[in-house]
């Protein structure tokens, strides 16, 4: 018996170091690509490094040691006759840069070709997603009915949404023990990008629509079980999950379509809760480093980017225009 354990012992440490040998094998690019925990970052520098790759024709992995900042800057050109946004230009970019940041660092090429590139600007010192009216942000969280389970959870949903400025992926993750009280204070906790987590405190009016919904909802609850989740599915019949991004998407523009607001905002989504919550909160007086703790931004110029207060147009000097 003895010798099966010993046997089966080195046969173990043998694979393991097969398994290890094979690790020292992988290119450094997809080191760098598996080293991106975000799945949704890692499939969109994914397609950005596959579409520099077929303009390029670089058809092996090693062919990237051979690429020059003139390969970069032909590349941008080609995006901007393709008409591409700005900011998807500069991220395609950024991509690039990323990986030979990588490259760089493991000693594969000499330096990043991505130095010195110019990138398009911009053009507007906000980002282009719209912030709704006090009006507005009324109107749609009223929209869903009082009396049913499905009404009550949509409202409980925009208010988090209007009230916290969450990501739709920070909540569709939250469970229900991510509700929990901080020094006799109800939060949130929430888990954002990079694995952070945040705190919330929160807003009464939120948790009373949160409470609400609970209540009219008789399934038993486990600390480990969604917050928010279907209640009906008519394909799987699954109704222990959580609910989806896309999902959360759908809502916000069908309540939109709802109460008109898709006529005046054609791009009105669930981001535009999010720029919404950080433009009524500076306009409120709170301090632009706490909206930045409440976005769970890790640069506040990022922040900066959801201010909507000097697009107001009651403001512009258009209407102090007189003849």
């Amino acid at each position: 018996m003895k010798g099966l354990i010993q046997t089966d012992t080195k046969t173990q440490l043998q694979r393991q170091r097969e398994a290890f040998e094979r690790l020292e094998d992988v290119p450094s690019e997809l080191e760098w690509l598996a080293n991106i925990q975000n799945k949704n970052t890692r499939r969109a520098y994914l397609r950005d490094i596959q579409q520099f790759q077929q303009f390029s024709g670089i058809t092996e992995l090693d062919a990237f040691r051979e690429v020059t900042r003139a390969h970069v800057i032909a590349f941008r050109d080609y995006l901007q006759r393709q008409e591409l946004a700005a900011a998807t230009i500069r991220r395609k970019i950024a991509a690039i840069s990323a990986l030979f940041d990588h490259l760089c660092n493991t000693n594969s090429v000499r330096y990043n070709p991505c130095s010195g590139v110019k990138r398009p600007t911009e053009g507007a010192n906000e980002g282009k997603t719209p912030a709704l009216s006090n009006i507005q942000a009324k109107k749609l969280l009223t929209a869903p009915r009082e009396d049913t389970l499905k009404g009550l959870r949509d409202r409980a949903i925009l208010a988090i949404l209007l009230y916290h400025g969450l990501r739709r992926e920070e909540l569709c993750k939250l469970k229900i023990k991510d509700v929990e009280q901080r020094q006799g204070i109800p939060h949130f906790r929430v888990y954002g990008k990079r694995d952070k987590i945040r705190y919330l405190p929160i807003h009464p009016a939120a948790l009373r629509l949160v409470e609400a919904y609970r209540a009219m909802d008789c399934r038993v609850e486990q600390p480990d079980d969604p917050l928010f989740r279907p209640v009906k599915n008519n394909t799987s019949k699954l109704l222990l999950k959580h609910l989806s991004p896309d999902a959360i998407y759908k809502m916000v523009r069908s309540y939109a379509m709802k109460v008109g607001l898709t006529t005046d905002i054609m791009n009105i989504g669930a981001h535009a809760m999010r720029t919404t919550a950080a433009t009524n909160a500076l306009e409120h007086a709170a301090d632009i480093t706490k909206v930045q703790e409440l976005l769970g931004h890790s640069n506040i110029s990022t922040t900066k980017l959801y201010d909507r207060r000097s697009s107001k147009p009651e403001d512009s000097a258009v209407f102090k225009i007189e003849f």
